[in-house]
């Protein structure tokens, strides 16, 4: 033990936010790097009453909390952005704001995040991606909960850059929990990113995943333990994303092993009863058709136990098959089509209409008495630009896959369409940037062309009017609107008629549909209070009809409007069969 006591150290940690292919942690998620780091410093021995967590966001609504950063005897700043998004909940730490962290501190600073990371800015394209380290005293070059726990065990003198155990993050993911409480958004919008594994066992060109090695799983205890402590810190929102492939979790990382999807999902309901979101991430489509039974059977336990509205995502990558062997990927267009009508079949229904055999539904979002919910779980599709190979045929690729998808009636919860981001250690490192560049102007028209001809109906067809979606959280205002969101994987956005108190939640019926969102109205809509823009939204209404509704209620009963006028699927006054 160096000269500092760890019981005496004061510890400030700041959040920049990570975004990493499998790893949210941009508002509402709340990633397990400051939750892992919070533990470890523990475990140091740092009292937990002795550490300060902070959101960039938060310091930068209230100059105040920069006290915390400036007074810490030990400062930690976790960043980095390693895939490009858009982001509605927060906004991620720019280089120049990560600097001034720096220059404020008077203790020791140590910066981390993604393995071998720099702090990225989030654009598409290439970007550059070499950590420097920004004035920070220290820079962990491998996991920083690692670097944090080496650093104060040597009295903040140095550590070694290494890469944490399954045994310590047992230990780290238990003893960090408490750290959501101090998140602005707990408990009520803050969801919380579970990792059952990281690494992958295929090279993809582009993918930074490979850079932690082939998949190491923790054990399904570990995660139910920590998923039981979170709850505890009143969590009701959990993904199960930290993974490259939630099917393969609990085997030799290739092979699906139900009986570990078992332990892990049931355990988890056992621990959480009344948790209100358990969704995932990442699928590997490969792995549904090289195994289908033991992939189905996956699939099952994952849609009896999970909430509506999850997302498989799958690795698509491109359906160019030039594309696909200049970049290592590792499913074709045909095998991914099988993928996804398997996941379809056995994920694809609804809560009230459970397949023969099927588990009974946990938990008060799910069961026949709730009509009109999403699917259990979908497919989702990323398609890559900018690859090796890429040419003007591979666009046509990729939209006669989602065209073939789409005609034979099978459903997506969402097309990811983006350009790649080269980064160090990747073979996309020096041709990424170049080739979107190339192809920018098609790009552009052909993802316009997936949104018009392939989102809008898919969207449609997944979600009619009708749909209910519960806890819709209201997040902003924009052209006399206001737009929300579940919380969940992927969730819809959700655009309401009116300005209404931004910060609530309220059950939302759907009633259009955009390419990649919805519009909703309040459910139930009570017809003798609802706004003339509510009213008009509704299918079958439109603003003449919306008029003469405003102007001769109240209304006891729907049998009073107008015959042709139909809003039982969505008043106070009427309610459709088998609804609650």
């Amino acid at each position: 033990m160096g000269m500092t006591d760890p019981a005496t150290l004061d510890v400030t940690l700041v959040d920049g936010y990570v975004d990493e292919p499998a790893h949210f942690g941009v508002p509402p998620y709340i990633s397990t790097y400051p939750r892992y780091t919070a533990g470890a410093l523990v475990d140091a021995g740092v009292p937990r009453e002795q550490i300060t967590y902070h959101t960039i966001d938060e310091l930068r609504d209230d100059r105040s909390k920069w006290a915390d950063v400036a007074n810490a005897d030990l400062f930690c700043y976790i960043g980095g952005i390693t895939v490009p998004g858009k982001y509605v909940g927060g906004t991620p730490a720019e280089p120049d704001e990560v600097k001034e962290l720096a220059w404020t501190a008077k203790g020791t600073t140590l910066m981390g995040g993604p393995v071998k990371f720099g702090v990225g800015d989030g654009n598409e394209g290439g970007i550059e991606t070499e950590r420097d380290d920004l004035d920070y005293d220290f820079v962990a070059k491998g996991d920083i909960e690692a670097a944090a726990y080496d650093l104060v065990d040597s009295g903040l003198e140095g550590f070694g850059n290494r890469m944490r155990s399954n045994e310590e993050i047992d230990q780290w993911a238990a003893d960090g929990t408490f750290i959501v409480e101090q998140h602005p958004n707990h408990p009520d919008y803050l969801i919380c990113e579970m990792e059952t594994s990281r690494g992958c066992p295929y090279r993809c060109s582009f993918c930074t995943e490979p850079l932690y090695g082939d998949p190491d799983f923790r054990p399904p205890p570990s995660v139910v333990t920590e998923v039981d402590l979170l709850a505890d810190h009143g969590v009701k929102h959990f993904r199960l994303g930290r993974q490259a492939d939630i099917l393969a979790y609990g085997g030799d990382g290739e092979k699906p092993n139900p009986d570990a999807l078992r332990q892990l999902y049931g355990g988890i309901r056992e621990v959480a009863p009344d948790l209100e979101t358990l969704h995932l991430d990442n699928m590997n489509p490969i792995t549904v058709v090289q195994w289908p039974e033991l992939a189905r059977e996956g699939i099952r336990i994952i849609a009896e136990h999970n909430t509506p509205g999850d997302t498989a995502a799958f690795g698509l990558e491109s359906a160019d098959p030039n594309v696909m062997s200049d970049n290592n990927l590792n499913v074709t267009a045909d095998e991914c089509l099988e993928a996804v009508r398997i996941v379809n079949e056995e994920g694809g229904w609804r809560p009230g209409q459970e397949p023969d055999g099927a588990e009974k539904p946990y938990g008060p979002a799910t069961g026949p008495d709730v009509p009109n919910r999403l699917p259990k779980l979908l497919p989702g599709i990323n398609l890559v630009h900018g690859l090796k190979g890429e040419r003007e045929e591979t666009f046509a690729h990729n939209k006669r896959f989602l065209q073939r998808v789409y005609d034979e009636g099978l459903m997506l919860r969402r097309v990811n369409i983006r350009q790649v981001m080269a980064f160090a250690g990747t073979d996309m490192s020096e041709t990424g940037a170049e080739i979107a560049r190339d192809h920018k102007k098609q790009f552009k028209q052909y993802k316009r062309e997936v949104r018009e001809e392939i989102d809008n109906p898919m969207l449609q067809r997944l979600a009619p009017p009708g749909t209910r979606l519960p806890d819709v959280h209201l997040e902003y205002h924009q052209d006399g609107k206001t737009f929300g969101r579940q919380l969940g994987t992927y969730p819809l956005l959700v655009g309401i008629p009116g300005e209404l108190e931004l910060g609530r939640t309220l059950d939302v019926a759907i009633v259009d549909h955009g390419y990649r969102s919805v519009t909703g109205v309040p459910y139930p809509l009570d017809v003798n209070a609802a706004s003339m823009d509510e009213l008009t939204a509704i299918p079958g209404i439109g603003k003449q009809r919306a008029g003469d509704i405003v102007v001769n209620r109240p209304y006891e009963s729907p049998g009073e409007i107008e015959a042709d006028v139909d809003l039982r699927e969505f008043t106070r006054a009427g309610r459709p069969e088998g609804a609650d």
